[in-house]
């Protein structure tokens, strides 16, 4: 690699360095900000757990990052280049447009072999040692997700609003119960209640004393005219199941989180006949493990595409104010990544083949991108 080739590469990685780092701080924020920033300010997550926690979102957002810091990365140096006719310089020299992207190249494949250790290993590794330690964190003091003057809507089909609390014993206690479409289907208002931790179910046993009690109508819980009544109990008893917090129910289910030997398991077992499940069905989740599949190889490639793109992008734009460029990254990232989720939405057809379709993206941002090169070559 000559002295050129040296100093396009050092520029293109540090920059691409800095936005990666810029966009993945952004994503998680956002995603500190949702998940974890209300529990820890209720007192239900410790500060070192809440630290452990977002270091854990690292590989996660990193996954949705690389692409765009790569992409804003090459456009910001190209486009600084070619508005100080660095670029001019360099091609009145006898130099090609191909011969200048060689180190960008070579970081983009860089790129996508980090991705794809992120995306298939790094990830999902991550992802459920997340999701262990806030289920950790839970199971320690799960009677911390019940703040006083809150509306809790931790636990599914569940509103819950409690006055006071001391301990376990709870006042002015009430429970909206919803149906599927989040209706009040019954409600249920306590002057006292207790609250216990059942171990063995991963459950809260919620038990009110004097309380009340309004039914809906199943069919039409919104008509106020057909409700069934009041009702008072001396003492009531709920169950608030804790699975959704300690995400027991949802590990299983996010092929996502996935690694690449689990997701090749998984693979295999649906290709071996099994008369217990429905050949559809099998042929459905099949499907759904090949797009995962396919989708991070794809999205470990887009980094590539996105090369492609931002090069001749960055020499043609020669702009020198940041805000542009960054803007074009952007328009152009969230137009991949729309693309991307509208091909996610076929999973659920085989016949069409969701899982070859979701290269599309890529194979149009690289077409689109060596267009772009003749484009910019010829000129």
């Amino acid at each position: 690699m000559n002295l050129i080739h040296r100093h396009i590469f050092a520029n293109v990685f540090l920059t691409c360095g800095a936005a990666v780092a810029m966009f993945g701080f952004v994503l998680m924020i956002g995603n500190a900000m949702k998940d974890l920033l209300g529990p820890m300010l209720a007192g239900q997550l410790a500060i070192e757990t809440f630290i452990r926690l977002v270091g854990l979102l690292v590989p996660f957002v990193f996954y949705y990052a690389l692409p765009m810091g790569m992409l804003t990365g090459i456009l910001l140096v190209l486009g600084r280049m070619s508005s100080d006719r660095e670029i001019t310089a360099l091609r009145g020299s006898g130099l090609s447009v191909a011969w200048l992207s060689a180190p960008i190249i070579f970081l983009a494949l860089l790129g996508v072999g980090a991705g794809l250790l992120v995306n298939f290993q790094f990830m999902p590794v991550a992802r459920l040692a997340y999701q262990r330690e806030f289920a950790e964190a839970v199971r320690q003091n799960p009677l911390s997700f019940i703040v006083p003057k809150t509306f809790i809507r931790d636990f599914p089909g569940v509103i819950l609003y409690v006055g006071e609390k001391n301990d376990t014993q709870l006042k002015d206690f009430w429970l909206w119960e919803l149906d599927g479409h989040n209706r009040v289907k019954r409600f249920a208002r306590a002057d006292a209640g207790r609250l216990n931790f059942d171990v063995a179910n991963n459950k809260l046993v919620l038990t009110l004393e004097h309380a009340q009690a309004e039914v809906r109508d199943d069919k039409d819980p919104e008509n106020f005219r057909e409700a069934h009544g009041a009702a008072a109990w001396e003492r009531a008893t709920f169950d608030l199941p804790l699975n959704r917090l300690t995400g027991e129910s949802i590990v299983q289910k996010k092929l996502k989180w996935f690694t690449f030997a689990q997701l090749m398991t998984e693979w295999n077992r649906l290709t071996r006949p099994d008369a217990t499940v429905p050949a559809a069905e099998r042929a459905k989740q099949l499907m759904r493990v090949q797009i995962t599949i396919q989708e991070k190889f794809a999205t470990a490639f887009s980094v590539l595409s996105f090369a492609l793109v931002a090069i001749p992008l960055g020499i043609k734009v020669s702009r020198k104010e940041t805000s542009a460029n960054l803007g074009l990254g952007l328009l152009l990232a969230l137009g991949y990544y729309f693309a991307s989720i509208v091909v996610g939405w076929l999973d659920n057809y085989p016949a069409w083949r969701p899982d070859l379709i979701v290269w599309l993206p890529n194979i149009v941002f690289q077409g689109l991108g060596l267009w772009l090169f003749y484009k910019v070559d010829r000129s």
